[in-house]
């Protein structure tokens, strides 16, 4: 396996709730996993995702409240987002932003992309992309 040069790993409140979320509702499939430290390796299409329930690892920086993951949103590619999408309301999970058509400047002149976004169990805001 190839892993991507930057990976986030996500502090959870529940392992298994967050787990079943990403498996059966993202379709993400699980790489690897770690149960004795409730840590599990996730991936989708190109897209890599570590999960850990919180606790006591001497990382936090601050406690740890709903919503977790203030002020970021993680980005995630997906080739067919029109179907991802639909899916995605068909599972009932609310929409932060609907699909839109966003417009954004680049180093190359102006990126166009489809995209929506939802939140995962914890509070962190999940955007996807075509």
């Amino acid at each position: 396996m190839k892993f991507n040069k930057t990976i986030p790993e996500l502090s959870v409140f529940s392992l298994e709730q967050s787990k079943r979320f990403y498996l059966d509702t993202l379709k993400f499939k699980v790489e690897y996993e770690r149960p004795d430290e409730h840590f599990v390796f996730l991936s989708k299409d190109g897209n890599q995702v570590m999960l850990e329930e919180i606790h006591d690892n001497g990382w936090n920086t601050a406690e740890l409240t709903y919503p977790l993951g203030r002020g970021i949103n993680l980005s995630f590619e997906i080739p067919t987002i029109d179907d991802f999408y639909h899916a995605i309301i068909s599972s009932g999970v609310p929409l932060f932003r609907e699909l839109m058509i966003s417009r954004y400047e680049g180093v190359d002149g102006l990126i166009v992309q489809k995209e929506f976004l939802i939140q995962d169990p914890n509070g962190y805001l999940l955007r996807f992309t075509d």
